[in-house]
């Protein structure tokens, strides 16, 4: 390689730039041509004002640190990471698909409640079949039998949704991760365009390929959270989004949301029920009826906040659903379909609900759960990841291969006494993209989040969120510490 920025450029078999020749891949020379036309300088500059003008815009996120959670700031780098026309169309369909057979899950798995009272066998549809066992789907923590409520019939409950993924060694696309209940990164991707345009406007200029601009889906977006508008509802749907507030670490992303939907954006004291059983919030001294509410609230927390009238948010919310005036997006209860047990059954989905093979793969995961699964694992716990299901802890994931014996051997036994609380994988190595760190371009993991609504139908929206581990490794990405980079979607 030549040129300043990536002389001393170490080469690395997992990163997207640079193979392990020491070579710029194909798809990054025009970008790299234009990274040493704007020079180390200017970049470090442009890293500078991007960190100031964050600041004052507040663009932090709420993250979870020995079992509390904090607001960190979200730094961003200046250099943009890369994403080819035929890779985003490979990964666009495979998170449609994903998308689809999850909403094929949630409505089966919701509908037993509402079976006719003479049917004998209740169980889900994959449990009647022999995909799934029963334990999987009616006594998962995930599922709460109160959600069945909070949707009008029909409606799709997971009209927004989150897919992370990782890239190999090998160049796979590997899903991590679904997210399904409150998917956050939408409002951080439209954010990042904007910074990026105002930090280093010249890598714009001097890369001649097209690039997808990021506010190209929210009209995307908006479709799909009218189609979220109950059958009764007369008229353009009038859609809000609903926020805890200034408290909640997301805070800043509802902000932009609000402001690129061009909705209103309000909290549990503004809302008041309307005379025909729907809701309606006071927006700027009036009160403004609402058929949608594009919902940035955690479930467990809709019982602890009141309404302007008060009543339990969680109450006001689920009468207007009955009533037949109110959509929510997302419906509450989806953790049935997107824990760490979740997650395994997945392919399965696919398989069972639409008559296909999955376009991405996932990583290999045990349900401990399952005897035969922790049997299985239970010699390998050294070599694999151990993750806490939801509804049992979900945030802990323990790194077998930096743990010592002692810490093993406590793993092991933690996990004897209560297995439904685990799942086990297969460790991930992500692929890296250059990062500024300390003026230099350094190689830092890197994972991305998709994102895909069910609307009309099911689409990948045309932007994504790229989450920048904070070091070299083994740490993954979108640990704490870490930051985010511009991502370019090229045509």
């Amino acid at each position: 390689m030549s040129g300043e920025l990536f002389a001393g450029y170490p080469p690395v078999r997992t990163d997207e730039a640079v193979g392990p020749e020491g070579r710029l891949r194909s798809g990054w020379v025009e970008l790299a041509a234009a990274l040493e036309t704007v020079g180390r300088d200017r970049l470090v500059l442009a890293a500078d004002d991007l960190a100031a003008r964050r600041r004052a815009l507040g663009v932090s996120a709420s993250l979870w640190v020995d079992g509390r959670q904090e607001l960190r700031p979200v730094p961003m780098d200046p250099v943009p990471r890369l994403v080819g026309a035929s890779t985003w169309a490979t990964l666009s369909a495979g998170v449609a698909q994903r998308h689809r057979a999850l909403e094929a899950f949630l409505a089966d798995a919701y509908r037993p409640a509402g079976r006719r009272r003479g049917d004998t066998d209740r169980a889900a549809e994959i449990v009647r079949a022999g995909v799934l066992q029963d334990w999987a789907v009616a006594h998962s923590p995930g599922r709460d039998p109160d959600a069945v409520a909070m949707a009008w019939p029909g409606q799709r409950r997971a009209a927004v949704a989150g897919t992370d993924v990782v890239r190999t060694p090998d160049g796979r696309w590997v899903v991590t991760k679904d997210n399904l209940r409150v998917p956050s990164g939408i409002g951080y991707a439209l954010a990042n365009r904007d910074s990026a345009r105002t930090a280093a406007p010249e890598l714009f200029a001097h890369v001649g390929r097209p690039v997808v601009d990021p506010a190209d889906a929210v009209p995307l977006l908006a479709a799909a959270l009218a189609a979220a508008a109950p059958p009764g509802c007369s008229g353009p749907p009038r859609v809000a989004v609903l926020t805890q507030g200034e408290t909640d670490g997301a805070w800043f992303e509802h902000q932009v949301l609000a402001a690129a939907l061009d909705v209103p954006l309000v909290r549990a004291g503004d809302l008041h029920p309307r005379g025909d059983g729907g809701l309606e919030a006071a927006v700027d001294g009036e009160r403004v009826p609402v058929d949608v509410l594009y919902r940035r609230f955690d479930d467990a927390s809709l019982g602890a906040y009141r309404t302007g009238a008060n009543l339990p948010l969680d109450v006001a919310l689920t009468e207007a659903v009955r009533a037949g005036r109110l959509g929510l997006v997302n419906v509450p209860g989806n953790g049935v379909a997107d824990d760490a047990a979740g997650y395994a059954w997945v392919p399965a989905m696919i398989r069972f609900y639409l008559d296909e093979e999955p376009l991405l793969d996932s990583v290999d995961t045990w349900v401990l759960a399952d005897p035969a699964a922790w049997s299985a694992v239970r010699g390998r716990l050294g070599g694999l990841d151990v993750e806490e299901v939801a509804g049992y802890g979900g945030r802990r994931v323990v790194h077998g291969p930096a743990c010592s014996r002692a810490e093993l051997d406590s793993l092991r036994a933690e996990i004897t006494a209560a297995p439904h609380r685990f799942v086990a994988r297969e460790p991930l190595e992500p692929s890296t993209a250059p990062t500024l760190v300390d003026g230099e371009l350094r190689p830092r993991p890197v994972d991305l989040r998709i994102f895909s609504v069910s609307g009309p139908t099911t689409i990948t929206l045309p932007l994504a969120l790229t989450r920048v581990a904070p070091d070299a490794g083994p740490a993954r990405p979108g640990v704490p510490g870490g930051g985010s980079k511009d991502t370019w979607l090229l045509r």
